[in-house]
């Protein structure tokens, strides 16, 4: 796997390479800045999920009469996290109910507006300065809506000015007050704050009961024609601090 992202906010490729059940991490950068070991160690566990209490989970469920079967399906289930929490607001943000290939495809064309490649020629996804200086006009030229446009910008702007994200930020708010402050900004909801803090940060009890794919799969799970949101927040509650990789298992279902 090979991801261009911005180290200290220069190109660089971060380089995964999977055998015997190792991952050998690299990250090549345009800068005199490289990562030590440590930092690369611990953006390296944190992206592929290694810091997940997967044990716990599985133990706690192996017997489960409807998990048990879904987690011997994908033992060891983890969700990868993206580089920045940033990318992964933007991505929750872009994603906001049209298709994955309409958000890939949108993805795609803010990551070419921005025009930040790396040596080796790879693009590289931008943070919120690059897409901050976009502008409204190219990020509707990029296939945003007009509320998109605007609460991207909106959130750049925060994260930017404010230093959303930082760990700084987290410690200083609490996990309530986190999520309180990030509903604040219009444009965002429960769905993206908690697939931002997911996918962002690895946060393990986040619940997507207005995720399609969650309440589709669950229905499946529960022999039901179709299930509303208000029952899959219900019927996920009981499984915290654990609700995401449930709905990791639910994704799994195809």
């Amino acid at each position: 796997m090979d991801k261009g992202i911005l180290w200290h906010s220069h190109p660089a490729v971060l380089q995964v390479r999977f055998s015997d059940s190792k991952a050998q991490v690299s990250l090549h950068t345009n800068s005199t800045t490289v990562p030590t070991e440590e930092e690369l160690t611990a953006l390296a566990e944190r992206m592929l999920g290694l810091h997940q209490d997967v044990a716990a989970f599985e133990d706690k469920y192996a017997e489960h009469p409807l998990l048990s079967n879904l987690i011997k399906l994908n033992p060891g289930l983890r969700i990868p996290t993206v580089a920045t929490p940033f990318e992964a607001f933007a991505w929750a943000i872009t994603g906001q109910q049209i298709s994955v290939t309409a958000a890939i495809s949108i993805r795609s064309k803010l990551i070419q507006a921005a025009g930040i490649r790396h040596s080796s020629d790879m693009y590289c996804f931008p943070d919120a300065a690059h897409v901050s200086a976009l502008g409204y006009q190219t990020l509707r030229e990029c296939g945003f809506s007009d509320s998109k446009a605007n609460c991207l910008l909106n959130l750049s702007k925060h994260v930017s000015e404010q230093d959303y994200f930082s760990d700084r930020w987290l410690e200083t708010l609490g996990t309530d007050k986190v999520r309180e402050t990030l509903l604040s900004l219009k444009g965002i909801g429960p769905w993206t704050i908690n697939y931002g803090l997911l996918r962002g940060f690895g946060w393990l009890d986040e619940s997507l009961e207005t995720d399609a794919a969650v309440r589709r799969n669950l229905a499946r799970l529960l022999n039901q024609d179709k299930i509303t949101p208000g029952k899959t927040a219900e019927w996920l509650a009981q499984f915290s601090p654990y609700r995401s990789l449930v709905a990791a298992h639910l994704w799994e279902m195809g």
